[in-house]
């Protein structure tokens, strides 16, 4: 599955450098601390983040990251080290 996500991410245009923008911790991004992070919340922090990346993230499909769910995202558009 996380392969799936990755490719999706990166298919999507989703590159380090739309998030390297803000690299924020979960808690911090999850404004309303309900334990999940909103396409609102999560485009805050990111600007660039796309509806389809949020939604490619969101394995669980219920609308919110967990934290598991963020921190992949985060993982995903992580630049590679070369």
């Amino acid at each position: 599955m996380k392969k799936i996500v990755l490719t999706s991410l990166f298919a999507l245009g989703l590159t380090g450098a739309a998030l390297a923008q803000a690299a924020t911790d979960f808690a911090s991004v999850d404004t309303d601390a309900n334990g999940g992070v909103s396409l609102v919340e999560a485009q805050v922090a990111w600007p660039d983040l796309t509806e389809e990346a949020f939604t490619a993230a969101d394995t669980d499909g219920n609308g919110e990251l967990s934290a598991e769910e963020y921190d992949a995202l985060v993982a995903a558009s992580a630049p590679v080290a070369q």
